[in-house]
C-alpha cells in the first residue's frame, strides 16, 4: 500500500511516529523494561554469575537453567544451596547480588535505602531497602518486571489470536457467506473442548513449573500447548472429509457467524474480568500467575475482534479481494494473506493500551494478594507490603512507580500509533 508519491503507507507511519517525542520516550523506556525482564537472573541473584573452586571454574547461574530445562545436574559442590557463606577462589557476582526471596536476616526489620544496614561493604548494601523479613527491594522490582511483561504479553498474545481469528471470520463472512457441512460443523464443535482440555487443562501443571523455573521454559511449553490445540482441531476437519459422502452429512448449511460472534462479544464485555478473577481463584485448589494470564486473554479480546470484524467489513468489498475471489483463491487463503496483514492497523494500537491493561490487573489482584503463589514476588505484593509499615515509605513509592510508568509508556505507545495511523497525517 503506498500513497501518491511512492511511499509505503508503513513508512509513513513509521515516520510519523518518530516525530511523537512522547511515544519515542516510551519506546526506549519499554526496550529497557524488556531488557530488565529478560536477564533479571543476571541482574539479580545470590547466585555468583562466574565463580572458581578447588581449582574448577563454575556457571552457576547457566547451571540453574541446564537444571531447569532437565538437561543437567547440580555439582555436588553447590548442593547445599547456601551461596551466601561458600567459600570461593573467587566469585563474580551480579550487580544486585539477592534473589527477590534471598532473607538478609541481619537487616531485615525493614532497612532503609538512607539508613544504617549491616553489610560487609557497600557492594552488599540493599539500594533500595529491605522488607520486614529482610528481602530485597531492588531484586524484587528486577524480577517483578519479568512477572510483569511476562503478563501483558502472554495474555494478550492469546487476547490477540482468539480476537484476530473470530473478528475477522464475522467480518469477511457477516451472516450469509459462511457455509460448511453439516459434519463438519458438529465435529468441530466437539473436538474444540477435546483440544483445549488436552491442550490447556492437562498441561496447566506443566506450565506452571515452567512459569516457576524460568521465562524460557515457560515460552516453550506455552507454544507447544497453542501447536497442540491447533493440531488437534486438525482432526474433526480430516474426519468429516469422507463422511460428506453422506447425503444429510454432506449437505451445507449457513451459519450466521457474524451476529454469533458478535453477541459473544457483548456478553464477555459484559463480565468483570477482575470479578471474574475472584471467582474462579475462590474455586481453583491451587490459583498461578498462569491462571491469571489466561483469564485475562480470554475477556480481553473483543476490543481487537471489534476493531479488525470492522476493518474486514470494510476490506471485503474492495478490489483486490474480488480481485483474489475471481482467480478461485481459497476463501482461507484470502483471509490470512490479503484481507488480515490490511487489517491489522487498529489491532496494534488495541494490544498497545490492552497490555497496560493486563499489567495493571496483574498488579492489583498481587496487591489483594490473590492468585499468585506465595513464593512469586511480583510489583503488587512489594506495594502491598507497605500496608503493615506506613513508615517504610520505599515499599510503596518503588513499586507504585514501577506500576505507574509502565502503564503510562503503554498508553502513550497506544496513543502515538493511533496519531500516527491517522491517514490524514501523510505531510
Amino acid at each position: 500500500m503506498a500513497d501518491k508519491s511512492g511511499e509505503s503507507y508503513w513508512n509513513i507511519v513509521k515516520r510519523q511516529f518518530r516525530k511523537n517525542k512522547l511515544a519515542m520516550l516510551s519506546m526506549r523506556v519499554l526496550y529497557v523494561l524488556l531488557f530488565i525482564g529478560l536477564m533479571a537472573d543476571f541482574l539479580a541473584n545470590e547466585k555468583p554469575l562466574v565463580c572458581k573452586m578447588n581449582g574448577n571454574t563454575y556457571f552457576p547461574i547457566f547451571r540453574q537453567y541446564m537444571v531447569d530445562w532437565g538437561l543437567g545436574a547440580w555439582q555436588k559442590e553447590f548442593r547445599n544451596n547456601d551461596w551466601m557463606s561458600m567459600e570461593y577462589d573467587f566469585a563474580i557476582f551480579p550487580p544486585v547480588p539477592y534473589s527477590p526471596t534471598t532473607i538478609d536476616i541481619e537487616n531485615g526489620d525493614y532497612a532503609s535505602p538512607t539508613g544504617e544496614q549491616d553489610v560487609k561493604s557497600w557492594r552488599w548494601r540493599h539500594q533500595l531497602g529491605t522488607d520486614q523479613i529482610g528481602r530485597d527491594v531492588l531484586s524484587g522490582l528486577i524480577h517483578g518486571t519479568r512477572i510483569a511483561m511476562l503478563v501483558g504479553v502472554v495474555s494478550m498474545s492469546i487476547a490477540t489470536i482468539i480476537g484476530i481469528l473470530l473478528g475477522s471470520i464475522a467480518g469477511y463472512f457477516g451472516d450469509n457467506r459462511l457455509q460448511i457441512t453439516r459434519v463438519q460443523l458438529f465435529l468441530n464443535i466437539v473436538f474444540i473442548f477435546f483440544a483445549w482440555f488436552y491442550a490447556f487443562s492437562v498441561r496447566s501443571y506443566a506450565m506452571e513449573q515452567a512459569l516457576a523455573d524460568s521465562f524460557g521454559s515457560f515460552t516453550l511449553q506455552f507454544l507447544w500447548s497453542i501447536l497442540l490445540f491447533f493440531l488437534i482441531m486438525i482432526i474433526p476437519n480430516v474426519l468429516a472429509k469422507p463422511l460428506k459422502n453422506i447425503k444429510y452429512l454432506g449437505g451445507k448449511i449457513t451459519v450466521p457467524i457474524d451476529i454469533i460472534i458478535s453477541r459473544a462479544i457483548e456478553v464477555v464485555i459484559s463480565i468483570p474480568t477482575l470479578l471474574l478473577i475472584l471467582s474462579i481463584t475462590a474455586i481453583v485448589k491451587k490459583p498461578s500467575i498462569m491462571l491469571i494470564m489466561v483469564i485475562i486473554g480470554l475477556t480481553g479480546w473483543t476490543g481487537i475482534a471489534s476493531y479488525i470484524r470492522a476493518e474486514l467489513l470494510r476490506i471485503r468489498s474492495l478490489e483486490y479481494i474480488e480481485a483474489a475471489q475471481a482467480l478461485g483463491f481459497s476463501e482461507w487463503r484470502i483471509i490470512l494473506k490479503h484481507a488480515i496483514p490490511n487489517a491489522l492497523t487498529p489491532v496494534l494500537i488495541a494490544i498497545a493500551f490492552g497490555v497496560a491493561g493486563a499489567i495493571l490487573v496483574e498488579s492489583s489482584l498481587s496487591f489483594l494478594g490473590i492468585g499468585v503463589q506465595a513464593e512469586v514476588i511480583t510489583w503488587g505484593k512489594l506495594l502491598s507490603t507497605a500496608r503493615e509499615n506506613s513508615a517504610a515509605w520505599w515499599l510503596a513509592v518503588f513499586p507504585g512507580l514501577a506500576i505507574f510508568i509502565t502503564v503510562t509508556i503503554f498508553n502513550l505507545l497506544g496513543e502515538g500509533l493511533t496519531d500516527a495511523m491517522d491517514p490524514r497525517l501523510k505531510q
